[in-house]
């Protein structure tokens, strides 16, 4: 096969080059600039879009033998990673932008421009794992290493990419392992450290990132009775299950610390209350995207789910519904409610995609849910789906 190899200058995609090389691919290597912002692309750089990455590519491209190449999808980056982003925050959800990424630029931009020039597949060195199941269909896994794992972030892709897909570290067991791989190779990003943070907030501070972009927007803090405790400067800057940097003068009445329980764009305000409201057992999604056929639609179905790129997966029920039944959104805009008939609106959603919306019951409840997070349903090992959260409930009342 004809392969683009996704090459960002770190050890990982550089090994996954060169096991497709192996393979006996026909492979060539390509750096996605992402960026004109020269404070991102300095040397030094926290996330991966830094100058030295595009060289240490180039260096890997020319110990591997393959044609290397840059293509600038900064406008496309900017208008669906970091657009959305932004956009997100501002309408009081947490969005994971690795996952948009990984939605539209390096499995949407990249490969169309891959297959437009006649490449059969696109290669990362993202750890995950794809396995071919009866009659041929590919199915993604989790990787052979559970803590590298990245198939949550993947699970966005959709049956169509994952077709044109290939991870070559999927079995590797360990970091360890590949970076003794690539110094075994000769490539000199063997023990190059990882990437980390938000690649295009350069200096690690979102929440200025945010206010530079956004602006400010004073606003107050209230308690789940709507008592005004403190004031804030963006909602946009907060997120659910924050419990620094609320700027309260006055503990609460109890003495216990309090966390950021709900976002409310529309009215501007952050509601805060005590940790035991943060826990939620019941999830509404949209826009959800299935890479399995074989979930049965309007049934209860028991997989597990997990919330964050690093977190546990836990045992629950999940719904399938059509795109056009409504579950999971009002259409209100506003952000999710834990806090009970606390005056609280339901969050909005977008749209669904063809997918249509996912309601989850969990077995063991989890905290601080917000919407915009990603919700990957898993059974075992193999990503069924995943979606967007909307609204997450506490739906058992609390022990008394």
């Amino acid at each position: 096969m004809r392969v683009l190899a996704a090459m960002s200058g770190g050890v990982d995609s550089a090994v996954a080059a060169a096991r497709a090389v192996d393979a006996g691919h026909d492979v060539v290597g390509v750096h996605m600039a992402l960026s004109r912002s020269r404070a991102q692309h300095r040397n030094g750089s926290r996330g991966c879009c830094s100058i030295e990455d595009a060289g240490d590519a180039r260096r890997a491209a020319d110990v591997l033998g393959i044609p290397y190449y840059v293509w600038d999808l900064s406008e496309e980056f900017e208008e669906t990673v970091v657009g959305d982003f932004l956009s997100e925050y501002a309408a009081g959800r947490t969005p994971n932008p690795c996952v948009r990424c990984n939605e539209h630029i390096k499995f949407s931009a990249l490969l169309d421009r891959g297959l437009a020039l006649g490449f059969d597949a696109v290669a990362t060195g993202h750890y995950a794992r794809i396995e071919v199941a009866g009659g041929g269909r590919r199915e993604l896994h989790r990787s052979a290493d559970p803590l590298k794992d990245q198939s949550y972030v993947l699970a966005v892709m959709g049956p169509e990419r994952l077709a044109r897909s290939l991870f070559p570290l999927g079995d590797a067991p360990s970091k360890e392992a590949v970076r003794a791989e690539a110094a075994a190779r000769g490539l000199s990003v063997s023990a190059k450290p990882d990437s980390y943070d938000i690649c295009f907030v350069a200096d690690g501070d979102t929440q200025g990132f945010l206010r530079d972009r956004l602006g400010a927007k004073p606003g107050e803090v209230v308690d789940a009775d709507g008592k005004v405790l403190g004031e804030h400067d963006g909602a946009y800057a907060y997120t659910v299950g924050q419990r620094k940097g609320l700027g309260l003068t006055r503990p609460a009445a109890d003495g216990r610390p309090r966390y950021v329980l709900e976002v409310r764009p529309q009215s501007n305000q952050i509601v805060v209350g005590p940790s035991e409201l943060l826990s939620v057992d019941e999830i509404s999604a949209g826009k959800t995207v299935w890479l399995a056929d074989d979930v049965p639609a309007g049934e209860w179905t028991d997989v597990q789910v997990q919330v964050r790129a690093h977190g546990e997966p836990v045992p629950a029920q999940v719904r399938r519904r059509p795109a056009d039944d409504g579950a999971g959104a009002t259409g209100t805009g506003e952000a999710v409610s834990n806090v009970g008939g606390a005056g609280a609106a339901a969050a909005g959603a977008d749209g669904a995609r063809d997918g249509g919306a996912l309601e989850a019951r969990l077995s063991t409840p989890l905290r601080g849910i917000a919407p915009g997070q990603s919700l990957v349903v898993y059974s075992g090992t193999r990503v069924l789906g995943q979606s967007t959260i909307t609204r997450a409930r506490r739906g058992a009342p609390l022990p008394a």
